[in-house]
């Protein structure tokens, strides 16, 4: 991973902002809702204490029988097809019994479906009807009350007979419909409305179930809409808010307000997608959707249950509105320690979706902002750092390539940055190192002349004691050590010719020449030397023109030739090839030879390098400068030397771009 690409990894970590802000807007958005559900709890709290106040009409505390208003005119036949929209409000009445009462304009209708799997039937006029299966009916209206023993022993019509003595205005036969499938039985009937009943009982008696009070009812006080609750709940709702009174079972006992918003213009309004943005990312705690319980005459929701508990409860809901959300607050209402019920109250909003959809919106656009500007910073940082460490990189790898010298300056020695430090001690570094690599360069050319005057001086020490007359038995020690001399002077001249002709190839002049005649002559004058070694020659036709010195590029072919015929085998192959390139020449001289060492590739036309094995005694010295003087040729000619193994034999190539042309004067 390159430097920028690190920095552009960095640079992605301020995507911890736009996180961050969104945490922080989630974090005002329940602040906000804490806001609002403590004023609205506030005012269900005031509202409930006015209700008592001024002595509202109240549900009564405990239980009681609900009347519904019924949709439907309702036929007294003794089935349920009628009662089919009010079923799932049926009230449950013991173990095994459901009651659903409701009301039109005329009448009040009573539906009972008892569960009872074995049946005991009787008349209600049989003398033995108690210890059957019967109901007991009691109603009140007032001061007046009246119980009714209610049996059939057959499906269809039957009579309720009153059990007291004459209760005012209330009847004492009630006409029902008593119908039975396989697992019990129906009971409806209907009264007037006109009797104005505010109580209702009832008892269930299965003779299987065994039955000690058979008599018994549990009376309970009838329920239904008040419409002066109501008007007294839209006296003291507050604005913008609906309200509900519910019963101790959380029935529908008043209702005043609708749940409508304020108009708002169409270009204010949340669309579909600040919706979704803020269902999805903000509002992660609305309560799922009960429009259900619009209309419904029990209102059963978590709130209220816990309002019934004593306690007061928020919810909030997602509001039929696109972008709108619904807080609802349940307060109890008690009078003297009893619960009376439960005051709703439901306000819908935009203004919290709005606050907080305009707060994400505006910290993401300016997230969105700062990641580009410190993205876009942070590229032209690293374009510009990775553009300073590639000329570092440069500056070194030509020095390292020029045997640690320098040609000019080293780069961005003048910034006063960490990089101005690392180049400045690059640069030192590389004038000690060039200063070293002249002194080695030197060293062979101050090594002879300061050896000189010694070899001389010992050369005549012993030409001295061969005049002086030695013992026999001392003459090989005299030989040995004239043949040591002889062997040190030929490298001192050695390390001399190579000074010289380092100097030599420095001030060597060039000329515009073909090289392939050079090349081309050279060959012609190798076959005489090769002797029984095959030499071929792979020449360009059409003339090499290149601007070398000629005396040069004949040296070191000798160099490569001397080299080549020294390692190739009697009866082997030599090849010389000339082949142009877009920026000089490539001039090959290969051999059948053994191949080169791995470790030596890198350092065979080096000073001082040699693969041949060490002279025997009385061998001229091999000093390894025949490659090197190859390389300084190479190099005088911008070019390079190399060597590679191929094919059964080795490879010595000169890449030549041509001496630089000089300017007269």
């Amino acid at each position: 991973m390159s430097l920028r690409q690190k920095l552009l990894l960095v640079a992605l970590c301020t995507l911890a902002l736009p996180v961050a802000g969104w945490l922080y807007v989630r974090q005002m958005e329940t602040l906000l809702r804490e806001g609002q559900a403590q004023a609205l709890v506030a005012s269900a709290r005031a509202m409930a204490r006015s209700l008592v106040v001024v002595d509202a009409p109240l549900p009564p505390a405990g239980p009681a029988w609900y009347v519904e208003r019924t949709p439907v005119p309702i036929t007294v036949d003794g089935y349920a097809d009628d009662w089919a929209s009010l079923s799932p409000w049926a009230q449950t009445f013991g173990h095994n019994t459901k009651v659903m009462l409701a009301e039109d304009d005329r009448w009040l209708y009573f539906y009972a479906d008892v569960r009872a799997p074995q049946r005991h039937r009787a008349d209600a006029g049989d003398r033995l009807v108690l210890s059957a299966d019967h109901l007991i009916i009691s109603i009140a209206s007032g001061e007046d009350a009246q119980r009714y023993l209610l049996a059939s022993a057959a499906p269809g019509p039957t009579t309720a007979i009153a059990l007291d003595a004459d209760a005012g205005v209330l009847p004492d036969r009630i006409n029902a419909q008593w119908q039975e499938d396989g697992s019990g039985f129906h009971v409806e009937f209907r009264l007037p409305r006109g009797l104005r009943l505010d109580r209702f009982g009832l008892g269930v008696h299965i003779a299987a179930d065994g039955d000690n009070e058979p008599l018994s009812a549990d009376s309970r006080p009838l329920l239904d809409f008040s419409a002066a609750l109501s008007q007294e709940l839209s006296r003291l709702a507050p604005d913008g808010v609906r309200v509900r009174m519910l019963s101790p079972d959380a029935w529908l006992m008043a209702q005043s307000g609708k749940l409508a918003l304020p108009d708002l213009p169409a270009a204010e309004r949340p669309g579909w997608f600040a919706s979704l943005v803020y269902r999805s990312l903000l509002a992660t705690r609305l309560d799922d959707d009960s429009a259900w319980a619009e209309d419904a005459p029990r209102v059963d929701l978590p709130e209220v249950r816990e309002a019934l508990q004593g306690k007061p409860a928020t919810a909030w809901r997602a509001g039929e509105a696109r972008g709108s959300v619904v807080l609802a607050a349940a307060m109890p209402v008690t009078v003297r320690g009893r619960l009376h019920g439960v005051v709703l109250l439901e306000q819908p909003s935009r203004a919290v979706p709005l606050l907080a959809n305009r707060a994400l919106f505006g910290l993401l656009l300016t997230s969105f902002a700062v990641l580009l500007v410190a993205g876009g910073v942070l590229l032209l940082f690293a374009t510009r750092l990775t553009f300073r460490l590639r000329r570092l990189r440069n500056a070194a790898e030509r020095a390292q390539a020029n045997d640690g010298r320098l040609e000019g300056p080293f780069p961005l020695t003048d910034a006063t940055d960490e990089l101005g430090d690392l180049a400045r001690s690059f640069a030192r570094l590389f004038e000690v190192v060039g200063g070293y690599t002249d002194y080695l360069r030197t060293l062979a050319s101050k090594l002879s002349h300061e050896l000189n005057t010694p070899l001389a001086i010992v050369k005549s020490s012993l030409d001295n004691l061969d005049h002086a007359g030695l013992p026999p038995e001392a003459e090989p020690y005299l030989a040995r050590a004239r043949d040591g001399v002889a062997r040190l002077g030929a490298l001192v001249r050695a390390m001399s010719e190579a000074s010289r002709m380092e100097r030599a190839i420095a001030a060597a002049e060039a000329e515009d020449v073909d090289l392939a005649d050079i090349v081309r002559g050279c060959a012609e004058g190798y076959r005489a030397l090769a002797g029984d070694r095959r030499l071929e020659t792979e020449l360009p036709a059409e003339p090499v023109p290149m601007h070398v010195s000629p005396e040069l590029i004949a040296q070191a072919l000798d160099k490569l030739f001397d080299n080549a015929l020294s390692f190739t085998p009697p009866g082997g192959w030599l090849r010389i090839a000339l082949r142009p390139t877009a920026e000089g020449a490539d001039i090959t001289l290969s051999n059948q030879g053994p191949p080169l060492p791995a470790a030596m590739q890198g350092r065979l036309f080096d000073s001082l390098v040699s693969l041949r094995d060490k002279a025997t005694p009385g061998d001229a010295p091999h000093l390894g400068l025949g490659l090197y003087v190859v390389r300084l040729v190479a190099e005088r000619h911008q070019g390079t030397a190399s060597a590679r193994n191929v094919d059964d034999g080795v490879a010595f190539t000169l890449h030549l771009k041509g001496m630089p042309r000089q300017r007269l004067g």
